[in-house]
């Protein structure tokens, strides 16, 4: 059985075929041209859902997608997608038909996590939590080689955790969320807030790795709220591993001072759960899009 992927980006869509074995036949890309619309991304999709299919033409086949949000186990509409004209839609029910199949549709980080559970860092251990800090935050849990979502498809969802009630006002309406504090987004936000201008990230990493005190201020407040945060999930899932992505998974001193800081706050004597940087890159969400399809 091949498996058919494909990762929904606001910018590109991303589309691979597998096959038995798991190895990659073909890999394509193309614009998402989202400013065009909703049928006009669901005709992107179809595309090139057509284009890998012609490449293992006759042979039966999963699909799979991955995108922002999630599909509503009470609606059946897409919810919390940051391409904002899917919100709302009944993306699953559009693109069957519109494709005449049947189509598995996850949350891109549930996808990472799947392919980081199956084919990268997380590979033989039974719980594996998936973390993203990138723009935003988020989270997938894969346990025994199945995503977890839930039955209001938010497990994982460590973003919108609210770490300080006081604090500034989440894009999801409440206060103080994980993402406003640590994601790639939200430490710019931060920096801007505290010294009164704006540095990208990578320009503050630098700072503090040269040891520029503003730069080491900063960072240490981060490590500490990223421990904070992800002590609360260990201490309610106990997973045998964590897999960090995104663009600040790649700040190397997470893997020291921040997992330093979770080890300060987890509930138990010793941290025992590997916190690692993920194996596959900007892959994971394509090859866990062929490995959740149905």
């Amino acid at each position: 059985m091949y498996r058919i992927g494909i990762d929904l980006g606001g910018t590109k869509i991303e589309g691979v075929v597998l096959d038995t074995g798991g190895r990659e036949i073909i890999r394509k890309r193309i614009p998402t041209e989202r400013e065009h619309g909703y049928q006009h991304i669901l005709n992107r999709l179809k595309f090139m859902h057509d284009e890998l299919a012609a490449t293992v033409a006759g042979e039966p086949t999963t699909f799979g997608i991955g995108t922002p949000g999630a599909i509503s186990p009470r609606t059946g509409l897409l919810k919390n997608s940051n391409t904002v004209c899917m919100n709302g839609q009944p993306v699953k029910v559009d693109l069957e038909k519109l494709i005449g199949r049947r189509i598995e549709i996850q949350n891109d980080a549930n996808c990472f996590a799947m392919a980081e559970a199956l084919m990268g860092a997380g590979r033989g251990k039974n719980l594996v939590f998936g973390v993203i800090i990138g723009t935003g935050c988020g989270g997938g849990i894969v346990y025994k080689g199945e995503v977890f979502t839930g039955p209001q498809a938010i497990a994982g969802e460590w973003g919108h955790m609210s770490i300080d009630p006081q604090g500034p006002v989440c894009f999801c309406g409440q206060k103080g969320c994980v993402e406003m504090f640590i994601s790639g987004g939200g430490l710019e936000n931060r920096y801007a807030e505290k010294f009164g201008r704006r540095r990208l990230l990578k320009e503050v990493e630098a700072e503090y790795l040269a040891g520029e005190p503003k730069a080491i201020e900063f960072m240490d407040e981060f490590f500490n709220r990223f421990g904070r945060a992800l002590a609360n999930l260990i201490d309610i899932l106990d997973p045998d591993i964590v897999v960090l992505g995104g663009g600040v998974s790649n700040f190397r001193a997470i893997y020291t001072e921040g997992v330093d800081a979770v080890k300060k706050y987890v509930f138990t004597d010793a941290l025992e759960t590997p916190i690692v940087k993920n194996r596959l890159g900007d892959s994971a969400g394509v090859l866990g899009a062929a490995l959740v399809g149905v």
